[in-house]
C-alpha cells in the first residue's frame, strides 16, 4: 500500500476523532528508525486512547498491524510503529515538554490530505 494513501488515512482518522495539530514529517533523510513520523494531540489521556485505537483499526482493515504500541496504558504519550510510519499521539502538555518538531527540525513536512466537510451537515463525523 501507498505511504502517502496510509499517511492520509492516519491524519483523517486523526481528525475525525477531533484529534488536534496534526503534523507529518519526512525523515527519511535524517533517521533510520522511520520514514514518516505523524505527531499529534488528543485533549485528555481517554482522547489520545481513542484516537490511538482508532489508527489501529483504521489501518487494520487494510491488513496493518503495528510492530509495537506504546502508552495505551496511561494515555499521555501513545506511540505506534508501523516500520516507516511512527505515529506519536500526544496530551498537549507532554508534546511541549518533549518537543518531537525539535528533534526532526530538519525534516520534510507532508502535505496531507483530510476531507474536513464528513459530517459537517449533520454536526457528527
Amino acid at each position: 500500500m501507498d505511504n502517502q494513501f496510509l499517511l492520509n488515512l492516519i491524519a483523517q482518522t486523526i481528525f475525525d476523532k477531533k484529534g488536534l495539530n496534526i503534523l507529518v514529517l519526512d525523515v527519511r533523510k535524517i533517521s533510520s528508525l522511520a520514514d514518516y513520523v505523524v505527531i499529534a494531540e488528543g485533549n485528555v489521556d481517554r482522547h489520545v486512547i481513542a484516537i490511538a485505537r482508532a489508527i489501529e483499526a483504521a489501518l487494520a482493515e487494510r491488513g496493518i498491524q503495528p510492530v509495537c504500541r506504546e502508552g495505551m496504558q496511561s494515555g499521555d504519550w501513545v506511540v505506534l510503529d508501523y516500520f516507516q510510519i511512527m505515529v506519536h499521539i500526544f496530551m498537549p502538555g507532554m508534546r511541549e515538554k518533549y518537543q518531537l518538531e525539535q528533534l526532526w527540525r530538519d525534516a520534510d513536512i507532508v502535505d496531507v490530505s483530510i476531507d474536513v466537510s464528513l459530517g459537517i451537515s449533520t454536526g457528527t463525523r
